[in-house]
């Protein structure tokens, strides 16, 4: 029997080492795929809005204008002479040009997550910032996101923020 079976070790052996190749690598391509799909709600609403800042540095209007949604709102609560509050409402496309007309680096923007909330195609993001022109500190404020799931990912459905000099933290 020894003699018999002697040429078929290394056709059994060689079979049985691709097919546990085989099996570690279905593996790693399933748990990939889970650590993937496990992150992403969260991960893919802060790219879309660090793409925004990071389109901002860059004095890209073009990568600003792809963050928002085509039927988006974008607002500032400003203080008037008298003291009363009001919302100043922009176009996208116009606060992008304003952006192109910028060196880059320029407008810097820098933010924190405060908080994220996801409920199927709506996200809610809260987002405390600083905002640096050619590297001097010019304000600080508060953005609220309401953004959309779209079949093209994420997009800026709604932005308000508010402005101030003080008090910040710089």
């Amino acid at each position: 029997m020894k003699g018999f079976l002697s040429p078929l070790f290394p056709f059994i052996f060689r079979n049985k080492f691709l097919c546990m190749k085989k099996a570690i690598l279905f593996f790693l391509w399933l748990t990939a795929g889970y650590v993937v799909k496990a992150q992403t709600a969260t991960d893919s609403v802060k790219a879309v809005i660090n793409q925004l800042f990071t389109a901002m540095r860059n004095a890209d209007s073009t990568s600003v204008v792809n963050c928002f949604a085509e039927k988006h709102t974008l607002q500032t609560l400003v203080r008037n002479k008298d003291g009363n509050m009001y919302s100043k409402t922009d176009q996208v496309t116009d606060f992008g040009h304003n952006i192109a007309r910028l060196q880059k680096n320029a407008a810097d923007e820098r933010i924190e997550f405060a908080s994220i909330n996801i409920d199927g195609p709506l996200a809610s993001v809260w987002t405390p910032y600083k905002f640096y022109f050619n590297g001097n500190f010019s304000h600080c404020g508060a953005n609220s996101f309401q953004l959309l799931r779209t079949k093209n990912g994420w997009k800026i459905l709604y932005l308000v923020d508010t402005r101030r000099k003080e008090p910040c933290e710089k």
